[in-house]
């Protein structure tokens, strides 16, 4: 996690990771995602999160999260 938590994250909903010098264009869902990586927040504990900021059923967002942590650990961001 410690590769998330590198991250600069911007009001334009933009990541940057310093130390490679990569950007990620993200949507503000993506952008609340790595907010609550950043502070050590669980699958479980995003999922709640997005519910209750959202009103997405629960079972659509485990789909995503899961999804949008795999591709974090795609782009080497998470192991």
């Amino acid at each position: 996690m410690q590769q998330i938590k590198e991250l600069l994250l911007d009001e334009n909903n933009i990541a940057f990771h310093p130390m490679i010098g990569n950007s990620y264009q993200l949507n503000s869902i993506g952008m609340k995602i790595l907010q609550l990586l950043k502070e050590d927040n669980s699958k479980e504990e995003i999922i709640d999160a997005l519910h209750h900021a959202y009103g997405t059923s629960k079972d659509a967002l485990f789909i995503d999260v899961s999804d949008f942590l795999t591709k974090l650990k795609i782009y080497g961001l998470t192991q």
